[in-house]
């Protein structure tokens, strides 16, 4: 069984910025943790903190009894890491390649097995170059397992890819899971977070906003409904609807947040006919992970 990873008032400044402030964070050994935040939130340079590739200003980083600050190299040897952009040997091949990274460890996975595993077999003696984007983040996925490691890093591992090639990346990170390893990511993308993530953490300005289980998180923060209208629909931002928690105006519609949807759709009802306005469009739907996200950073994830 792998163990927990300890963050404890960690902080990492670049000049005058703090990239990571004051963060402590306990990451559950076993299953999937996810770290989401917007670009800038911090979350690469915490990564590297964990992994031992940064050292930080102050704070401590621990895998079980392991000081990850003072013996980086010790951590590196259990950890497996694949970098938000992964630069390979265009004229080696697949095969080669891992080989490669195999050699840097003394405990190391068998090639064959990672070329079967993470369906690269028709591509084992093809040159990097000639890989798409889906079988280059698979490449990088079996380089980050080379060493056999109890904890795998990916940072930001689906960007980029198709909606098919994503799907087979989940597939293949929930088998990392299944094994009894500790799959640790950041992505930007909202339904991988929900589908993949039994934990996770939001983090903003280098500080954590919120951890938990996703649906334990939307049900606590953001209970009830919300209610979705076009958004050039003349609701004034003061009107007084019951039940009504939040009114939210965006370019691209106008939520009402409502602890009881019928009674607040019966008031929004009777505004809309003794103010003629058109209710065409509307929606109701429960509170997503995204939701909770902009409500507590007031901005996309990929601004």
């Amino acid at each position: 069984m792998t163990s927990q990873i300890r963050l404890h008032k960690l902080t990492k400044r670049y000049g005058t910025l703090t990239a990571v402030d004051d963060l402590s964070l306990t990451i559950p050994p076993l299953g999937v943790f996810g770290l989401l935040g917007p670009n800038g939130a911090g979350k690469t340079t915490t990564l590297e903190m964990i992994e031992g590739l940064r050292k930080p200003d102050s704070g401590e980083v621990w895998f079980g009894t392991l000081d990850i600050v003072r013996h980086p190299e010790a951590a590196k040897a259990r950890f497996g890491v694949q970098l938000q952009t992964s630069s390979f040997f265009d004229l080696l091949t697949v095969a080669e390649t891992l080989d490669l990274f195999a050699s840097f460890y003394p405990k190391r996975l068998q090639t064959a097995d990672l070329i079967e595993r993470f369906d690269l077999g028709e591509k084992a003696d093809a040159r990097v170059k000639t890989l798409s984007g889906g079988q280059r983040q698979r490449l990088a996925l079996a380089a980050a397992m080379v060493n056999d490691p109890e904890v795998v890093f990916l940072d930001e591992p689906s960007a980029g890819l198709d909606p098919q090639a994503r799907r087979h990346l989940w597939d293949m990170v929930d088998g990392l899971r299944q094994e009894g390893r500790t799959v640790v990511l950041t992505t930007h993308y909202m339904e991988e977070a929900e589908t993949l993530c039994e934990e996770l953490a939001i983090i903003d300005h280098g500080r954590i906003l919120a951890t938990g289980r996703p649906k334990d998180l939307i049900a606590e923060r953001m209970p009830g409904a919300l209610i979705e209208l076009a958004p050039d629909t003349s609701l004034p931002l003061d009107v007084h609807l019951t039940a009504m928690t939040a009114l939210d105006r965006t370019d691209d519609a106008v939520t009402i947040h409502s602890s009881d949807l019928a009674k607040t759709l019966v008031d929004l009802v009777s505004w809309a006919q003794e103010s003629s306005a058109d209710l065409a469009g509307i929606r109701t739907r429960g509170a997503t992970l995204e939701d909770l996200f902009l409500s507590l950073t007031g901005r996309s994830l990929r601004e």
